[in-house]
């Protein structure tokens, strides 16, 4: 982490090399982030690249009060978040070229495992789509990148019962989806 601390001080402080040697070291996560927002990968380029372009002007406001990752989250989610109003839709719509082009292909055994997998991602992303705001956020933050309660919150800006409140919320309206209840998800 002190290499990190290094040169996110360094990039504050106008050092484009270091700035460069940051993005460097945490592409990956912006993008697995991302990617776990949107569920395609092109639509998680954009997000990242978003997210690269708005960290050149966001990082001053870094104030190591959190891990470096915690707030790379939020600068991701709201990239996500401004990056879909822009294109007028949801973040899963976008998985309609995969769809197509395993059609074309045919139905072979690899390319309809992929094609069902690009299916239930879809239909995954637009029920949480529809969830109310925040509970998306704190189920990725929790479930897909493994973050505790406490890291959630601080990531999210929201007090850790509130995490825990939306897992709940998210939890009662998934069993009464499953026990037929005609409660969407």
């Amino acid at each position: 982490m002190t290499d990190d601390t290094a040169l996110i001080r360094a990039a504050q402080g106008g050092d484009a090399g270091a700035f460069e040697a940051l993005l460097e070291a945490h592409y990956d996560t912006l993008y697995r982030f991302a990617y776990k927002w949107s569920g395609n990968p092109a639509d998680a380029e954009d997000v990242t690249q978003q997210a690269c372009i708005k960290l050149a002007g966001a990082l001053s406001s870094y104030r190591f009060e959190s891990a470096f990752t915690t707030w790379l989250y939020r600068v991701v989610v709201n990239c996500a978040k401004d990056w879909a109003r822009s294109q007028g839709r949801h973040l899963g719509v976008a998985l309609e070229p995969a769809l197509e082009q395993g059609a074309e292909q045919g139905a072979g055994e690899g390319v309809s495992a992929d094609v069902e997998h690009h299916v239930f991602l879809r239909q995954l992303l637009e029920r949480l789509d529809q969830l109310p705001e925040g509970i998306k956020e704190t189920l990725l933050l929790v479930h897909a990148e493994g973050l505790s309660h406490r890291e959630a919150a601080a990531v999210l800006d929201v007090k850790e019962s509130t995490v825990s409140w939306r897992l709940h919320e998210f939890r009662k309206r998934y069993r009464l989806a499953l026990d037929g209840g005609g409660i969407e998800i």
